[in-house]
């Protein structure tokens, strides 16, 4: 299911086929941040979904890592994509990472 939060209040859209359009700022950031298109795609299919500002629609989905960034070790990764909903199609916005240690 892809379940988008807006607000406080979190809504279920049913998942028929929802192109989802990874914006070349996303694959940017992606790349600079660690993370990749595979997990983005993830991310939003499957993530847990949180508030976001703005209205945009946000999810997130903890990895396990256990690799070294940045010259430090960490144990997971937890990567956050900012979307929108328009005409029935996702559009990324951007996507955050987080190290875990």
């Amino acid at each position: 299911m892809l379940y988008a939060s807006k607000g406080k209040n979190t809504i279920l859209a049913k998942r028929l086929n929802v192109k989802i359009i990874i914006e070349p700022h996303t694959i940017e950031r992606a790349n600079e941040r660690g993370t990749n298109e595979i997990e983005i795609r993830d991310v939003v299919e499957n993530g847990i979904a949180f508030p976001a500002k703005y209205g945009r629609l946000a999810k997130y989905k903890i990895y396990d890592f256990n690799a070294i960034w940045n010259n430090k070790a960490y144990k997971q990764k937890k990567v956050e994509v900012y979307y929108v909903i328009e005409n029935g199609e996702v559009f990324t916005v951007t996507v955050l990472v987080f190290y875990i240690k």
